[in-house]
């Protein structure tokens, strides 16, 4: 769609999903230090789907069906289930190298739609674009010592890379079955669906036993509120209003800002290790996907689901 909205209105959408999204890796860092991950994750999303889909009825009269409920959690179990793991990996490492690895989720995306529809097949720049991203995986978790730095935590590494591919199914499915015309209220009714079903497995685990709210901190909380707040309602609003006033491609180049914003940060405000291991394969990640997501055959944006596994 060409962009017809005033320049101001576009900034502040651009600046708040680059640095909103780029920052709530950070936020969800803070937010596990004295809460458990996967009710911390659970609790996030219902509270931010509940509000949406309340604001959704209160300008319309549309209700979804019981078909259009069961899809929305099916996918949201997908996409909320993905936050859950970045959620449990930002404990055991950097924050700013969970984004790295998320960031390779459009290749993830590109590779399971081709494998579905074998017409899809990715342009030429495309699969260059997934080795460097593959290339860059493998120097975070390489052998201890490459580049002069210790290899991270392989299980948390491993928990995202399962997490971006927990994303990147729902999303695809995400364009699948029945659905409401208003893609904030698809989102809502995911981020509920998804919330409550983490609620669910929190309490077939016995994950209740581990929260303790009297020693959550007010450090905690605030990161907390912050993802509620602006990474989940705040960073989609703005990722929505991207979608319908630019161009997917541009619309899109958040999956490769994010990353640098997310390491900055983590280094900046977190006190992260920026190590010679971590810059070279935020390097080699960052140029990956951005052939990936400004080539050709680059799939369009998925409306519903914040976009990104932090948001």
């Amino acid at each position: 769609m060409a962009v017809t909205e005033p320049r101001g209105r576009l900034l502040l959408a651009y600046a708040t999903v680059y640095f909103v999204w780029g920052s709530s890796y950070m936020g969800m860092k803070v937010a596990v230090e004295t809460m458990p991950p996967l009710p911390m994750a659970g609790v996030r999303y219902l509270l931010a789907g509940l509000a949406l889909v309340a604001f959704t009825f209160a300008r319309s009269p549309a209700r979804p069906t019981r078909a259009e409920w069961r899809a929305a959690t099916l996918v949201g179990m997908a996409l909320m289930g993905s936050n859950a793991a970045v959620a449990f990996a930002v404990k055991r490492i950097p924050s700013g190298v969970a984004a790295l690895l998320v960031a390779m989720t459009p290749a993830w995306m590109l590779a399971m739609e081709w494998w579905h529809d074998r017409s899809h097949r990715p342009a030429r720049g495309v699969i260059p674009g997934i080795g460097l991203g593959l290339i860059g995986i493998m120097l975070l978790v390489g052998p201890r010592q490459l580049l002069g730095s210790d290899a991270i935590d392989p299980l948390a590494a491993a928990a995202v890379v399962f997490g971006t591919f927990l994303w990147a199914w729902g999303s695809l499915r995400g364009r699948q079955g029945p659905r409401p015309a208003s893609s904030q209220l698809v989102s809502g009714m995911q981020m509920v669906g998804g919330g409550a079903s983490l609620l669910v497995l929190t309490g077939l685990v016995g994950g209740f036993s581990t929260v303790d709210v009297a020693a959550i901190t007010l450090r905690s909380w605030l990161g907390f509120w912050f993802l509620v707040v602006f990474a989940s309602l705040g960073g989609f609003t703005a990722y929505v209003y991207l979608l319908q006033h630019a161009t997917p491609a541009r619309a899109s180049t958040y999956a490769f800002v994010n990353p640098v914003v997310a390491v900055g940060i983590g280094a900046a405000v977190g006190g992260e290790p920026l190590t010679a291991r971590v810059m070279a394969a935020a390097a080699v990640i960052v140029a990956g996907v951005a052939l990936i997501v400004l080539g050709p055959s680059t799939a369009p944006a998925v409306q519903g689901g914040g976009g990104d596994p932090a948001s």
